[in-house]
């Protein structure tokens, strides 16, 4: 029996054959497995008989939590070119729901320390003027997070802010002095 000789290259009908058969299990791959686990399409309804769609989900809908979460309101009065920074002690990835409100613009900055490391690592994630925001907030990293707010205009404002989360105190720094303020858990 005569052996091929492996130097040969195969037929470029063998080639092509192979390429197309290739192509094709790379098509059914990707409807039935690829695109239902990764982007939540399912074309062809396997993703929900395989329970691949499930793993395109970027979160869990319920994250659980081991302890209690917190409400916090606080309220500053800023004359004109005052300014008042207030910080919450969170965990990395803990959330948090915000709303703040003021009766004329302020200047803000949202941002954040890294536990330990000082203010000259803090990192800034929003800033600008406006009378209010609201929205979540993850901790990216341990640390205290949270606002600076000043009062550029000439007249009194009035802010408030409405949190809840999983922080656990919260610091105001102003006048050139800070305090600590203990915010106990809901349901405690």
């Amino acid at each position: 029996m005569k052996q091929p000789d492996s130097n040969t290259p195969p037929a470029p009908k063998n080639i092509i054959i192979a390429s197309v058969i290739a192509f094709i299990v790379a098509v059914i791959v990707l409807l039935v497995a690829i695109l239902p686990a990764e982007f939540g399409v399912d074309p062809l309804g396997t993703g929900d008989a395989l329970g691949l769609t499930a793993l395109s989900r970027d979160e869990m809908a319920i994250e659980e939590k081991l302890e209690n979460h917190r409400q916090d309101f606080v309220e500053f009065e800023l004359g004109p070119f005052q300014s008042v920074e207030y910080k919450y002690l969170m965990d990395f990835d803990a959330p948090m729901l915000f709303s703040w409100i003021a009766d004329g613009e302020l200047y803000y900055d949202m941002h954040a320390e890294p536990a330990g490391l000082g203010e000259e690592y803090a990192e800034s994630f929003e800033q600008g003027n406006a009378e209010n925001k609201s929205g979540s907030y993850h901790a990216p990293f341990p640390g205290i997070h949270g606002w600076f707010w000043e009062n550029r205009g000439s007249g009194m404002v009035v802010l408030r802010l409405y949190t809840a989360g999983y922080y656990q105190t919260s610091t105001v720094f102003r006048d050139g002095g800070d305090f600590e303020r203990v915010i106990d858990p809901v349901g405690l």
